[in-house]
């Protein structure tokens, strides 16, 4: 085990909670990525890991080794872990081998001509930050990070000042290279499809807390609550009830309850990811158009029901519908996820 987070628990002035008993775990060489929206405390845990700032409770430990605990915390240049910052922090003075050889760094020539190769910067070690694109600054500070062969590397929203493809391609050389060096990694990111496309497993973080540390298939097909629900990927809330049957009954349809729990209340709550709602003109259960937005191969219908819930379509046909007509729906019922909540 190379990361191990254990009911970590932190206030700020005015007992604001930005962690709250957030446990998980990243095995080594895997990469984790934490997620969520803006002030919901995944920067400020990336922090408290690197030693930058000192948990209230809780305890947090890099290859078995306890950097914090009751009584214990490391100082950041004790705890073995690299940083790759925003904003690359690299030294404006300093050429591109000059910023990766820079601090406590005794690695051989070998390690580092290593990290020049497979980083791309072969031919720009003497080049300095001005002269280079910022994907390869992006580069230079990975290459620093990972110059002192650190436990555990550590990115907070290492891609965000790159535009959208050269961000996406430079998210896969970075997966490539830790798994290269065989480091483990936590990322920091607002961005999913960056966290899906380089993560082993993510967190999604609302208000402090930790709601769900899973893989991206899990969290996509398997949401633990509506707020993962309604934050990982597209998708709608739909409202209905539990039937003396025992299924749950919509304005779009029947389904099989997913409750375990017989104390759970009549409302219960669906939610509906967009592929899985489909045309159908010989459905019973009827909507009405109210948008349709062209998304390359296909389209993305917005339909409005009797109860005033909407939901989404998404096609492959291209042609357009006519709006504020009504069209048959069938819900796809194995990727339905139902929650006991009243939206």
């Amino acid at each position: 085990m190379s990361l191990s987070v254990d009911h970590i628990h932190k206030k700020h002035k005015g007992n604001l909670v930005v962690a709250q008993d957030i446990c998980f775990t990243i095995e080594k060489g895997e990469l984790g990525a934490l997620i969520g929206p803006s002030g919901c405390g995944k920067t400020t845990l990336l922090r408290m890991i690197a030693g930058f700032e000192t948990p209230d409770s809780g305890s947090i430990s890099i290859n078995g080794q306890e950097m914090v605990s009751s009584g214990r915390n490391l100082s950041p240049d004790r705890r073995h872990t690299g940083m790759v910052f925003q904003d690359y922090a690299l030294f404006p003075h300093l050429t591109v081998m000059e910023n990766i050889r820079f601090g406590p760094v005794k690695s051989k020539r070998s390690h580092l001509d290593k990290l020049i190769r497979i980083t791309g910067l072969l031919g720009s070690e003497k080049k300095y930050p001005h002269e280079l694109s910022g994907g390869q600054q992006q580069r230079v500070a990975l290459a620093r990070a990972l110059a002192p062969r650190p436990a555990l590397l550590l990115m907070d929203e290492p891609f965000s000042n790159l535009d959208v493809s050269l961000r996406e391609s430079l998210s896969e050389e970075v997966r490539f290279i830790l798994r290269e060096f065989d480091t483990t990694g936590l990322l920091v990111t607002h961005n999913q499809h960056e966290a899906f496309a380089m993560a082993d497993r993510i967190g999604v973080m609302k208000d402090g807390r930790l709601l769900q540390w899973d893989t991206a298939q899990t969290l996509y097909s398997h949401p633990v609550s509506a707020d993962v629900a309604g934050f990982v990927g597209e998708g709608s809330f739909i409202r209905g009830h539990r039937s003396a049957s025992g299924s749950v009954e919509t304005l779009i349809g029947s389904f099989a309850d997913q409750g375990k729990n017989e104390n759970y209340s009549a409302g219960i709550t669906l939610f509906v990811r967009p592929e899985d709602v489909f045309l159908d003109h010989k459905s019973p259960f009827k909507a009405r158009l109210i948008k349709s937005h062209f998304r390359g191969p296909g389209r993305l219908h917005t339909f409005e029901l009797d109860s005033k819930d909407q939901f989404t379509c998404l096609t492959t046909c291209p042609i357009p519908l006519d709006l504020d007509q009504e069209y048959g729906i069938s819900i796809c019922n194995r990727h339905v996820s139902m929650f006991d909540i009243a939206r």
